[in-house]
């Protein structure tokens, strides 16, 4: 496709939200985080609204050079096949049908794709594999993931290994790394393709990747808000060059 621009543009899906004041009005929101690491990286960032149809979903895919899956509330179990557990929260259809088409098609197709929490679950569900639905009451001996609220989102909860070799590993440039954690789920059956790339002292998969694709990587953890560090800066500015790179 022929461009006009210069900047690699990366679509980063929204959540469904709404105004309080004055007035009560639907929206898409997107935390800004997300944008700024992506300015931050060189990227050019657009959101993607929930809503559209096949064919429109498909000219705003087209258009893009890198799609960025967002963190938010849980995918619908029913698209692993399992019912769902008290503690899953934020299920939005429109959501997951956005989210699961556009990253099917990234995997597909290699267009380079950054999954951030729960678009690392998106990712897993997406391509065939299942999630843990609340990892405190079905990982044996698991360590705390959920520090929020009451904590900073920079707050850096554990220790990550890192897969030596793996992209994650070589963006990282280290087999361990102090994150954030925000999430209850976590990936249980890896889908077909994919490989587990980073894990937290539990076990409890934290990076996934498909190793045979130009870019396609998630992180349970949220780099986002943490580019103060260069670790995290390196993830987005690997993705936003990987994106420029099909231009």
């Amino acid at each position: 496709m022929t461009r006009n621009h210069h900047r690699p543009l990366i679509g980063i899906t929204s959540r469904r939200d709404q105004t309080t004041s004055p007035v009560v009005l639907p929206t898409y929101a997107l935390s800004q985080s997300y944008v700024k690491a992506v300015i931050l990286a060189g990227g050019a960032p657009l959101m993607i609204p929930l809503g559209p149809n096949a064919d429109q979903l498909r000219s705003i895919y087209e258009g893009l050079d890198g799609i960025l899956l967002s963190g938010g509330g849980d995918i619908s179990p029913a698209h692993y096949h399992e019912d769902t557990h008290e503690s899953v929260w934020g299920i939005d259809p429109d959501r997951d049908a956005v989210e699961f088409t556009l990253a099917r098609w990234a995997l597909d197709e290699g267009k380079p794709l950054l999954a951030v929490c729960r678009g690392i679950q998106v990712v897993n569900v997406a391509a065939g594999g299942s999630l843990y639905q609340d990892i405190s009451t079905q990982v044996p001996d698991a360590i705390e993931h959920v520090y929020f609220p009451g904590y900073p989102r920079n707050y850096i909860a554990h220790r990550v290994h890192l897969v030596p070799g793996s992209l994650l590993g070589r963006i990282v440039g280290s087999e361990e790394i102090g994150v954030n954690s925000l999430h209850h789920q976590a990936a249980k059956t890896v889908a077909p393709g994919l490989i587990p790339v980073a894990q937290a002292p539990d076990g409890v998969i934290e990076g996934l990747e498909k190793p045979d694709h130009p870019f396609a990587l998630g992180v349970q953890w949220h780099p986002e808000e943490l580019t103060d560090q260069a670790p995290m800066r390196r993830i987005f500015e690997a993705f936003v060059s990987a994106a420029q790179a099909r231009e």
